[in-house]
């Protein structure tokens, strides 16, 4: 069985170096680096709050992340000496958890990306909470920010 990811797609978020995106458990990022990038040429330090990647020397990116994640069950890769993509965990698995940057006053998203993050998030709470459901191509209109519907006092 696909997970709602896969179905669905992930909304990207345009970066110098490449593209982030994410669902509510994972921060997926995905840097070009130079053909011929070998493993040994990149640095990853990460913490629960930090990311940072150097490559062949070079600060790609450092900073404190939007959130937290489990650092140690994230992981990267290096795909066909060009492509590093790396996968961060979150320590806040909700769909109200949805990460407006990559790091603190970086790599933000622009307004109608950060909406479309966020729609994709409360679709998939809707299929984890509907499991017989398959809402992939689903859309959502209304107020789902921050994972969902929000009640006010008029309501």
């Amino acid at each position: 069985m696909a997970h709602f990811d896969e179905k669905s797609g992930l909304v990207p978020c345009a970066t110098p170096w490449g593209s982030w995106s994410q669902t509510i458990d994972e921060v997926f990022i995905e840097v070009n680096v130079r053909e011929g990038t070998r493993s040994k040429d990149i640095k990853f330090n990460i913490t629960p709050s930090k990311l940072s990647l150097r490559v062949s020397g070079e600060l790609l990116f450092e900073g404190k992340l939007a959130g937290n994640i489990v650092a140690d069950e994230s992981v990267w890769t290096l795909e066909d000496r060009k492509l590093i993509r790396l996968v961060l965990v979150k320590s806040g698995r909700e769909a109200s958890n949805c990460w407006q940057s990559l790091l603190i006053g970086q790599y933000e998203c622009d307004p109608l990306v950060f909406n479309e993050m966020e729609k994709k998030l409360t679709l998939e709470r809707f299929q984890r909470e509907n499991p017989g459901f398959d809402f992939s191509g689903a859309d959502i209109s209304g107020n789902y920010h921050k994972g969902g519907p929000q009640l006010t006092a008029d309501d």
